[in-house]
């Protein structure tokens, strides 16, 4: 029988110009940030250049919201009460549509000719495009048109600003010759001393170095191409010559919350149905009570009740409820005890953790250790900064004071990513932590780490306390364990994220624990492989201290000094050979980092907490 389907001839679609994860957009490759496809160099474009299907994926979660809402707040950005997160675009490749899917801006706009006789520096409009890339008409007896790439410098400044260098005008010393001719003269290394740009036309030469020199730099011109063309604002801040792929070109400023069950707030409840309420009294909230989402939202709340939730919410009163992060740490400590053959009842389950009896080889440093095989994360990306990352506070806020560049200028909502995986939690006794950095010797270390946080701090003009001795420890312990169990369980290092659960002992909940979970929002992130290893912890501390005692860099690493001449101030005995990770594995950027309060180091031996296997 003939097939009565009739054949039609494939719709042609222009395939998109490059594709990268969703997880990578709310983190690496966000708004702002410039990355290199195959045939350009492009800058993403800002949350209004986003292209969703329909109003976009939401994604529901009210702890994240109590972070985010009062840095919006403070920088007066608008922020949506009903769904302030959404999820990045996800593009389809065997239907690519322009209606869907983020839009790049071609940066820079300078080119460099590759005929290594000529290396002109031209900008794209007077270049020709073909087959995709852009082709320089070399002088001479050349007729063939020669390739060009984009230039490798661009001008940034701290506020995160970004802007083409005027190459004419900064090499003739602000007074350009009639006629510009430029060319771009690289030596054998990459040094900025052995770069120079010179022109044609008047002779004049000027090295790239001139350009790092701090009184030669000159005022930015408060140009934010990621937002449009016309979004130049008043800046103060001085231009800094920035190579585009460098990693400090773009620092995502993210903050995350673990889903756990709790009692949604009345005040929570207000905000999912605000569009009704903000305008909502006394003589009509029974009316609006009959609306049926209003009515399934508010439950059997008086109205008494729902009226002082009403107006907190419209003074933007905080809720009385614990912290982010000592909520998480609440959850976890109030687990039971695994029996056997329990597991999750269903997908629908979002937070499964229990505890475990004490794994065989743990230091009695330890006290605890809770298996979480669910847990789902929720991240959002709140701005960015470029030559010099922000921290956070132990709670994972931003300084409301510190500047962020923001993300769109219209748009009411903030990009998230959802991530659901498995975790182990590392409970150390707060008895003995208290005790070991009550001692002399931490106590003489703390006074480094100190002095060098406070030269950081003045340069970066935070305004965040001193975190303290026990963040370091536990950072450092966090990053040594991550590198042994990634040998084991089967995921990648970079897969493999840490959140660390610190508070002084003389905080209302005390806190000292290192969360290690899947970060990954593909299957990988649930094969039950780092549970499993939760079980052989003891055997990982141990493989852990014996690979921390002596680093490969030693004993330059053992011995630098964070109060010295460098500017790694927040950083004591730590290199890429013993403590540094991915950075996409580290909430922190891999810094407060010192292996001397771990194990004992070559010189200082007497400062570790855990001074034995």
């Amino acid at each position: 029988m003939a097939n009565p389907r009739k054949w039609s001839k494939a719709r042609s679609t222009k395939p998109p110009d490059g594709r990268i994860r969703q997880s990578q957009v709310v983190s690496t490759f966000g708004p702002g940030s410039m990355l290199d496809l195959v045939d350009d160099a492009v800058l993403v474009g800002g949350l209004d250049f986003w292209r969703l299907k329909g109003s976009g994926e939401i994604v529901n979660e009210p702890r994240l919201l109590e972070i985010v809402e009062p840095l919006f707040q403070r920088n007066k950005w608008p922020l949506s009460k009903e769904a302030p997160f959404r999820k990045p675009p996800a593009g389809d490749e065997r239907e690519a549509s322009e209606g869907c899917g983020i839009q790049v801006y071609e940066f820079p706009r300078w080119f460099v000719c590759q005929n290594p006789r000529c290396r002109a520096m031209v900008k794209a409009n007077s270049l020709e495009r073909v087959n995709q890339t852009y082709r320089h008409r070399c002088p001479g007896v050349e007729s063939k048109p020669e390739r060009c790439v984009p230039v490798r410098f661009v001008a940034a400044c701290r506020r995160g600003h970004l802007a083409d260098i005027d190459w004419p005008w900064w090499m003739h010393e602000h007074a350009p010759c009639d006629a510009p001719q430029l060319k771009l003269e690289e030596g054998v290394s990459a040094d900025f001393n052995d770069i120079q740009v010179s022109c044609t036309t008047c002779g004049k030469r000027r090295r790239l170095v001139d350009m790092t020199v701090k009184d030669q730099q000159h005022r930015c011109g408060g140009e934010r191409p990621w937002l449009g063309l016309e979004a130049k604002e008043r800046c103060e801040e001085k231009q800094r010559l920035l190579i585009r792929t460098a990693s400090n070109g773009y620092f995502a400023q993210t903050t995350s919350a673990i889903t756990i069950p709790e009692p949604e707030s009345l005040q929570r409840k207000v905000r999912s149905v605000w569009s009704v309420l903000q305008v909502a009294t006394a003589e009509v909230l029974p009316a609006f009570r009959n609306i049926p989402n209003v009515k399934e939202a508010l439950g059997d709340a008086t109205n008494e009740a729902v009226l002082e939730a009403i107006t907190a919410e419209r003074e933007n009163r905080p809720e009385d409820v614990p912290e982010i992060r000592t909520a998480e740490w609440l959850q976890f400590l109030s687990q039971p005890e695994e029996k056997p053959g329990e597991m999750p009842k269903d997908r629908s389950e979002l937070f499964w953790a229990r505890r475990i009896a004490r794994p065989k080889g743990l230091p009695s440093q330890v006290e605890r250790v809770v298996l979480a095989r669910r847990l789902r994360e929720v991240q959002a990306q709140v701005g960015f900064t470029r030559l010099e990352p922000l921290t956070k506070d132990l709670q994972g806020r931003y300084d409301l004071e510190v500047e962020l560049a923001p993300l769109s200028l219209h748009r009411d909502w903030v990009p998230v990513t959802e991530m659901q995986g498995e975790g182990v939690l590392l409970v150390l006794s707060e008895e003995q932590v208290h005790k070991w950095e009550l001692s002399e010797p931490v106590l003489r270390r703390t006074q480094v780490l100190f002095k060098a946080w406070e030269r950081w701090q003045k340069h970066s003009k935070s305004k965040l306390p001193f975190p303290g001795v026990r963040l370091y420890l536990l950072h450092s312990l966090a990053h040594l364990l991550m590198t042994e169990v990634a040998l084991e369980c089967g995921y990648p290092a970079s897969s493999i994220r840490e959140r660390l659960y610190c508070a002084p002992h003389d905080a209302a909940v005390p806190m000292a624990g290192i969360l290690l979970m899947t970060g990954t929002t593909g299957t990988e992130g649930t094969l039950g492989g780092l549970v499993e290893e939760g079980r052989r912890l003891g055997r990982h501390v141990s493989r852990a201290w014996e690979a921390a005692r002596l680093c490969s860099n030693d004993p330059v690493c053992a011995h630098h000094d964070p109060v010295g001449r460098d500017d790694r101030n927040l950083e004591g005995a730590a290199c890429h050979s013993c403590l540094f990770v991915p950075e996409c594995s580290c909430e922190r950027f891999n810094q407060y980092l010192d292996r001397v309060l771990v194990v004992p180091t070559l010189g200082h031996e007497d400062v570790a907490f855990l001074k034995t296997p």
